[in-house]
């Protein structure tokens, strides 16, 4: 079989990693691959130190990678969604195969990326899109094929997790941690897509896509970051027996697709609360194999760059394969997707960990218990804090069953307007994983 050529745009750090693991495992990867898998060409605008390009063909201009006769296979590692995508597309039309790592741009244009690449008969593959070195989309893309997958959840933004892992290990301050993490690396400058919540988004409506064979729709996905976490709310977690993690979850139900990125307690004997620091994990509930569960690193040059060469083998095993034969992109053919209603967060129901400062009066406990039973929502647990000596204003710390959304947030309005409530509600849902 004749050579696979690469076309690898950006060096970056997993434009990088993947050059050094490519030289460094060249022989057990053509081995894998049943042929030679070799480096056309590099487009890139400047150097990485840290891996040697020097016996290599490198041009500036990326668009020449896409273009050239001599590249079967673009690998696009620059990020973004403008010029990746133009890069992609160009790519398409030259009729080469595509690797990204993209998490934004599939999650954002995939639907007509594929299309473009089903019209050509080429493939778009995007392994490391999602949870850096963890292969989760081959997973449940073919390893789980014969299943319903029912729902999944997910730690798939590393960045939060060393956050939350520091608040509750050394009960530190959002703000104090998240310096450390740009200090660290772990975090871009401005970390709005990491502790926001969008980078998570992202990655969820991938996964969701594959799992639930639905169009990708990331203008669906309810979002909710962690700055608002507080030190406190993660020890009152932990005496209540949880743990809080940032996690993206996407499930059945029957009146739809449940799509969301927010903080959650989850019971702190789940396997999912014990993934710490930079971790990624992503628990998968299938209705054949039951829950699954893949943990590993989440980025990185190297750990990446093992998903970024692994789609490179999938591509050259069925380089000469009728698109047809081909693994679909989002693992269902493209005339079996179907739109299925997204629910908004209103109308999807959990359970909900809610914080408050109240005076310490009688009777308002039994106010607020009131307003919960009135709108369907009763207390599981409770911890009311005695008031510093000299103070009347203490903490109470409620655990409720499940209830929809909408439901709660008027319960909330309610409670936030009796006289004897001092502060806003703090409100965090809680999933048990089951």
């Amino acid at each position: 079989m004749k050579p696979v050529r690469l076309g690898i745009c950006g060096l970056g750090t997993v434009g990088g990693g993947t050059v050094n693991v490519l030289a460094r495992n060249g022989k057990a990867i053509n081995a894998r691959a049943g042929c030679d898998i070799v480096i056309s060409q590099i487009g890139a605008r400047r150097d990485n130190p840290n891996c040697d390009v020097s016996a290599l063909n490198v041009v500036a201009d990326i668009f020449k990678v896409a273009t050239n006769p001599e590249v079967d296979v673009v690998v696009e590692l620059i990020g973004g969604t403008t010029d990746a995508k133009e890069l992609i597309l160009t790519a398409i039309k030259h009729g080469k195969h595509v690797v990204t790592a993209n998490k934004a741009l599939i999650a954002e244009h995939g639907n007509e990326i594929f299309e473009a690449a089903d019209a050509k008969g080429v493939t778009v593959a995007f392994e490391a899109a999602v949870a850096g070195g963890i292969p989760i989309i081959k997973a449940i893309r073919e390893g789980l094929s014969a299943n319903r997958i029912e729902w999944l959840a997910g730690i798939i933004n590393g960045t939060g997790n060393f956050i939350l892992t520091e608040m509750r290990d050394k009960a530190r301050e959002f703000e104090d941690v998240l310096l450390e993490a740009q200090a660290l690396g772990y975090a871009e400058a401005d970390p709005t897509f990491d502790v926001e919540g969008t980078d998570a988004a992202h990655k969820l409506v991938i996964l969701a896509s594959i799992a639930f064979g639905i169009p990708l729709q990331f203008d669906k996905v309810f979002t909710e970051g962690i700055s608002r976490v507080a030190p406190q709310d993660v020890a009152y977690a932990g005496e209540l027996g949880y743990r809080i993690k940032h996690l993206g979850i996407a499930k059945r139900s029957p009146d739809g697709i449940e799509l969301r990125v927010h903080p959650t307690l989850i019971p702190a004997k789940r396997l999912l609360a014990n993934v710490d620091g930079v971790m990624n994990a992503i628990v998968v509930k299938g209705d054949a194999v039951g829950p699954t569960l893949y943990y590993g690193a989440g980025a990185g040059a190297e750990p990446t760059a093992s998903a970024v060469i692994a789609d490179i083998i999938d591509v050259a095993r069925t380089l000469t394969a009728s698109p047809e034969h081909r693994v679909p992109h989002l693992g269902f053919h493209q005339d079996s997707l179907r739109d299925k209603v997204i629910l908004p967060m209103e109308d999807i129901e959990t359970a909900y960990y809610l914080r408050m400062s109240a005076l310490d009066r009688p009777g308002v406990l039994s106010q607020i218990a009131q307003i919960l039973s009135d709108s369907g929502i009763s207390i599981e647990a409770l911890i009311q804090k005695e008031a510093p000596e000299g103070e009347e204003i203490v903490p109470l710390i409620l655990l409720t069953n499940r209830a929809l959304e909408k439901q709660l947030m008027d319960a909330i309005i309610k409670i936030e307007a009796l006289s004897s409530i001092t502060s806003p509600v703090t409100r965090i849902r809680v999933e048990y994983l089951k």
